[in-house]
């Protein structure tokens, strides 16, 4: 078994979470986005999440806006709907009972 398959695939699993929780405060472009899964040491590629960003904006979680930009062409800028904010809500709540019970079965003698 390869372990770099197992750890891509958790990574997935919490991809879209994490992107939902990068807008929770403010919208942001596709690199704004990236580059915060970054920083937090999420490594992601830009083709692994434009296409995530149009499913979540066809599932009406998230909606877009072009605004120009001083330093090439527009940008499109991703923020949470109000259905994109209340499904945050219920992932925060899944990841914290998740991540409990996983903490108490990976934390037993």
């Amino acid at each position: 078994m390869n372990i770099e398959n197992t750890k891509a695939q958790m990574r997935k699993g919490v991809l879209e979470f994490c992107i939902l929780s990068v807008l929770r405060n403010s919208d942001a472009y596709t690199s704004e986005i990236l580059e915060t899964l970054k920083d937090a040491k999420l490594l992601v590629v830009e083709g692994t999440v434009y296409p995530l960003l149009t499913r979540l904006k066809n599932d009406g979680l998230l909606h877009y806006r072009w605004e120009e930009s001083t330093s090439g062409p527009p940008r499109k800028y991703y923020g949470l709907t109000d259905e994109g904010k209340e499904f945050l809500l219920e992932l925060n709540n899944t990841w914290t009972e998740l991540s409990d019970a996983v903490n108490i079965i990976t934390q037993q003698n």
